[in-house]
């Protein structure tokens, strides 16, 4: 048995696909979806979700949102996210870089500086998890 699986932006849809598996960045730690898996809802960290196809890996860099299983349905809501397919890898290690940089470099009373910088190197490292599926 297969699960649909749809990763849905604001702007756009990412995936819309049938998978043996998916794993998901939830809030609490990495969640598998088997078929036949619970109802549930989950936050979403920002992360990369991964999903089994035809015994492949593929990946999808994923900046938070919320997931739903029902009935062999994943449905994923993001803010943003990137299939690592399509993300150039060197590319996505010089921004890690880049951004681990500027994070070491924002002054501790910058709380927003801080958190913002966080969150650029979380999507950063993400985007660089994508590039390798598993």
């Amino acid at each position: 048995m297969t699960l649909t699986v749809k990763v849905i932006s604001p702007d756009q849809t990412l995936l819309d696909t049938v998978a043996e598996e998916v794993i998901l960045p939830s809030s609490t730690g990495q969640l598998g979806i088997l078929t036949d898996h619970a109802p549930l809802i989950s936050a979403l960290e920002t992360g990369v979700l991964r999903f089994r196809k035809d015994k492949a890996w593929s990946a999808i860099a994923l900046t938070g949102g919320f997931a739903e299983v029902e009935e062999n349905e994943v449905t994923v809501l993001v803010r943003s996210g990137e299939l690592g397919s399509e993300i150039n890898a060197e590319e996505a290690r010089k921004k890690l870089d880049e951004a681990e940089q500027a994070l070491a470099g924002v002054k501790a009373e910058d709380k927003q500086g801080k958190i913002q910088a966080e969150q650029a190197l979380r999507m950063a490292r993400a985007r660089v998890q994508a590039t390798t599926a598993i």
